[in-house]
C-alpha cells in the first residue's frame, strides 16, 4: 500500500478525481495483545441511504465465477460474472454517460496494469427506484429532510457549519434526482453518491447503478504467475479463468463491461423511439486468437 500511494495520489490529482478507483480515507495500525494489525478505511461504493437491491463482483472471467449456494442464502448476496450473464443484466446508459464511464474505466485499468496489479473487480450495485424498499434499514421510518438536512423546513442554526465532504466533480444529487417521487419534497443525497450513475432516460427500468473498482492491491508476483501457468496448462490459453497477466486482465474486464453497457443509437429518429434497440459494442469472437496476435509473450506470462 505504501508503495502504491505516491503514484496513486499523482493519478488521482491528474485526473481530477474522475476515476472509479477506491478512495482511501485513512490507514491505521492497531496493537492488540502485542500483535500489530493494519486497517484501511475506504469510501463505500454504495449509498448509505439508498439500498442496493442486487450486487455483482465482476472480473470478466467465466471459469468458476458464480456465487456459491452459501453466498446466495445471504440477505444481499454478492453475485459474479456467470450470474450476471445468466440474469441477462444490462447497464443502460445515455451515450455521453456511457462514454464518460468507459473512458474512466479504461484509464483506471490501464493505470493498474502499468503497476502490475490484477485480480481486482468492478463492483456493481443496482438500485431499483420503483421498489418500495428504497432505503437502507437505518433510514426506514425517518422523517424526510429538506435541502438543509432539517425536517421542519428551517435553516440550520450554525450557518458556518462545514458541509459534507464531497470529492471534486462528484455526481451530486444523482440518487435524489433519479429516484425522486415528489419534486417538492426537497429530497437530496449528495455526500455519498460519488460512484452513482443514473440510467438512461428511456431505460426499461428506472435504476441507479453504483459502480467502482475494488481489491486493487494484488500484485502479479511469482505466486500469481505460477497459478497462471497451472491454469493455462489445465484450461488452455484462451480460457477465461481469473488469474491473468495485468494487461490481459485489464483488457478482458474492459471488454466484458463494454459489452454489458448499452446505449441508444445516435440516429435522432431512433433516439426518441422506445422500440429502438439498445446497441452494445460487438464482442470479441475469438479471444484466444486475439490474445495470441495482440499481446507479446511477456504480456501473456
Amino acid at each position: 500500500m505504501h508503495g502504491l500511494l505516491p503514484k496513486y495520489h499523482q493519478y488521482i490529482v491528474e485526473h481530477n478525481s474522475k476515476t472509479l478507483l477506491p478512495q482511501y480515507l485513512g490507514m491505521y495500525r492497531l496493537t492488540l495483545n502485542n500483535a500489530e494489525h493494519y486497517m484501511i478505511v475506504m469510501r463505500n461504493v454504495f449509498s448509505s441511504q439508498y439500498r442496493a437491491h442486487k450486487k455483482y463482483d465482476l472480473k470478466g472471467s467465466t471459469v468458476q465465477r458464480e456465487a456459491s449456494d452459501k453466498e446466495k442464502k445471504k440477505v444481499l448476496p454478492t453475485f459474479k460474472d456467470n450470474d450476471f450473464v445468466k440474469d441477462n443484466v444490462k447497464i443502460y446508459l445515455d451515450i455521453d454517460t456511457r462514454s464518460d464511464f468507459l473512458a474512466k474505466l479504461k484509464s483506471d485499468v490501464e493505470f493498474l496494469a502499468s503497476l502490475k496489479l490484477m485480480d481486482y473487480s468492478l463492483l456493481v450495485g443496482i438500485h431499483d427506484c420503483e421498489r418500495p424498499d428504497r432505503y437502507n434499514a437505518y433510514f426506514d421510518g425517518l422523517p424526510e429532510m429538506d435541502g438543509n438536512g432539517f425536517n421542519d423546513g428551517s435553516p440550520g442554526e450554525d450557518e458556518n457549519a462545514m458541509a459534507p465532504a464531497t470529492p471534486p466533480d462528484s455526481p451530486g444529487g444523482i440518487l435524489a434526482e433519479a429516484c425522486r417521487q415528489d419534486s417538492t419534497s426537497g429530497e437530496d443525497e449528495t455526500h455519498d453518491s460519488f460512484y452513482a450513475v443514473k440510467c438512461a432516460a428511456l431505460s426499461p427500468k428506472n435504476e441507479v447503478y453504483f459502480m467502482g473498482l475494488i481489491d486493487i492491491l494484488t500484485h502479479y508476483d511469482t505466486k500469481k504467475k505460477a497459478a497462471h501457468a497451472v491454469k493455462t496448462a489445465k484450461h488452455g490459453i484462451g480460457a477465461d479463468f481469473s488469474v491473468k497477466s495485468p494487461r490481459v486482465y485489464a483488457d478482458r474486464l474492459l471488454q466484458f463491461i463494454v459489452q454489458k453497457t448499452l446505449h441508444k443509437s445516435s440516429n435522432l429518429k431512433e433516439a426518441f423511439n422506445p422500440s429502438a434497440g439498445w446497441k452494445p459494442i460487438s464482442p470479441i469472437r475469438n479471444p484466444a486468437l486475439v490474445m495470441r496476435f495482440c499481446y507479446s509473450s511477456e504480456d501473456l506470462r
